[in-house]
């Protein structure tokens, strides 16, 4: 009789394109384990967007496992130590998993291969991190050599198809309930509009990946504008691997028009991993040394700390940040050139080190990837081995602007929801301040010198 096999999953929870499963299924009956480890990550715990994500998309996976015979246990602890009891308690020969390249990750993996046959699969990215490698063997730290490399070897793979049947065992072992985490907000619940706009789980990918084959073709041309939509809204189902890249690819690689900028868009994931797999403190540390002695401004002193609070709840005085801050609330999500525009504020207009922003970030998305965040962050403060530079300050208000966002501000902003362009995208200017709207915390021109007056502080040092 073949023994029973171990499926580990993590940021895996889908059944098509899913290597881990298919080889385990192929070596005897499969017991689908999650483990909810809050020891192993330590500080980088999932935030509460997440959490949310993360109960919901569970559930789907074992209603998608129900109809072929098998079924989602789940475990609460240090995942490398419960998952090596399982396999003990089952009396399974080998664990099956994608490969993750958080730190934490790598380092439970280590863990647990020194306790059980821990077979490893690829599956998450286009490539493995660590293969895509310059003409000396080093690998790439600047995204367009990255890019160009990678692509030399697109298409990826076939996507694999989801399995008709999974062998089971003859006992199942003990599952927590999912209820029994707690990982849904309550008192108050604050991801009521998360609900409305979310359906986390494979079919809720797949439906996403389908909608988007209408505006693939059109993505360079509307992806900036957050008032309609142009963007993919795949983020959050990607980071929790309920669809892989290879799928997206394949899914749009022939749709033609400006799709090429899609596509670089899924790279710059596989970018952003392969930074972290060289810099694994790269969520907590600058890349460029000179910018540990630049002068943030210090949020343990009251008007820091205000006008940090102002910028997570949008209320900044500046409405295209404020809507971002809003959206990003309401929903665990944020479009990406809001995001761009939120975080240059943060950094440039206020003076606030980029980690407190990554922080924030990384407590309300659902798609907060360690990669993605960190890289995101370390771009726009440019601290990072491949980043804009500092000296770059992003004008929110022309921005706001330059790309339409008047229905997206009236959306998000309630208290500017009758004004006209253009006074929606800087009320202050026009003198069409409502009442229960704020001033802006610091003018446009003021933040520029402030922010080119800091930088200069540290410019040349090394």
């Amino acid at each position: 009789m073949k023994k029973t096999q171990i499926l580990w999953l993590r940021r895996d929870l889908r059944l098509s394109d899913q290597a881990a499963l298919v080889a385990a299924a192929a070596a005897g009956p499969v017991i689908p384990v999650y483990v909810l480890d809050d020891e192993t990550p330590r500080h980088r715990n999932m935030g509460g967007a997440s959490r949310w994500w993360l109960h919901h998309s569970l559930a789907a996976l074992d209603r998608q496992l129900r109809p072929l015979g098998s079924r989602l246990i789940l475990r609460r602890g240090k995942a490398a130590e419960v998952i090596a009891e399982l396999a003990q308690e089952a009396g399974a020969s080998a664990v099956h998993c994608i490969r993750h390249y958080e730190p934490w990750w790598r380092n439970a993996e280590r863990a647990l291969a020194d306790k059980v046959d821990l077979v490893r699969h690829d599956g998450n990215y286009l490539m493995p991190m660590g293969s895509v490698r310059t003409g000396s063997g080093a690998p790439y730290k600047i995204y367009t050599p990255f890019w160009r490399e990678l692509s030399k070897h697109m298409p990826p793979p076939e996507p694999l198809p989801a399995p008709d049947s999974i062998p089971s065992p003859q006992n199942w072992p003990h599952s927590d309930s999912l209820e029994d985490w707690a990982l849904l907000p309550d008192k108050p619940n604050w991801a009521v509009g998360m609900a409305e706009m979310w359906t986390p789980g494979e079919y809720g990918a797949q439906t996403r990946l389908a909608d988007f084959s209408g505006r693939a073709a059109q993505y360079d041309e509307k992806r900036n504008f957050p008032s309609i939509e142009g963007t993919s809204f795949l983020s959050p189902h990607l980071h929790f691997g309920e669809i892989t890249p290879a799928q997206a690819w394949h899914a749009h690689r022939t749709a033609g028009g400006s799709v090429e900028v899609f596509l670089k868009e899924i790279v710059w994931r596989e970018y952003a991993q392969n930074v972290v797999f060289q810099y694994p403190d790269y969520g907590s540390k600058n890349a460029r040394d000179n910018f540990d002695a630049f002068p943030w401004r210090d949020v343990t002193k009251q008007d820091v700390a205000a006008d940090l609070k102002a910028w997570q709840a949008g209320r900044t005085g500046y409405p295209i940040v404020d809507a971002g801050m809003r959206e990003l609330w309401a929903t665990g999500w944020m479009h990406n050139r809001v995001r761009m525009i939120t975080a240059s504020f943060l950094i440039k207009h206020i003076l606030i080190d980029w980690r407190e922003g990554e922080k924030w970030f990384w407590d309300t998305l659902c798609d907060a990837d360690y990669a993605s965040n960190a890289v995101n962050w370390q771009w726009t403060a440019g601290t990072g081995v491949d980043s804009n530079m500092f000296v770059r300050i992003m004008a929110p208000l022309s921005q706001s602007e330059k790309f339409d966002a008047g229905d997206y501000i009236r959306k998000w902003v309630p208290e500017l929801a009758d004004l006209d362009d253009p006074y929606v995208h800087d009320p202050d200017e026009f003198g069409r301040k409502p009442a229960d709207y704020p001033a802006k915390i610091i003018g446009h021109k003021e933040a520029r010198e402030r922010a080119l007056a800091a930088y200069a502080r540290i410019k040349g040092q090394s």
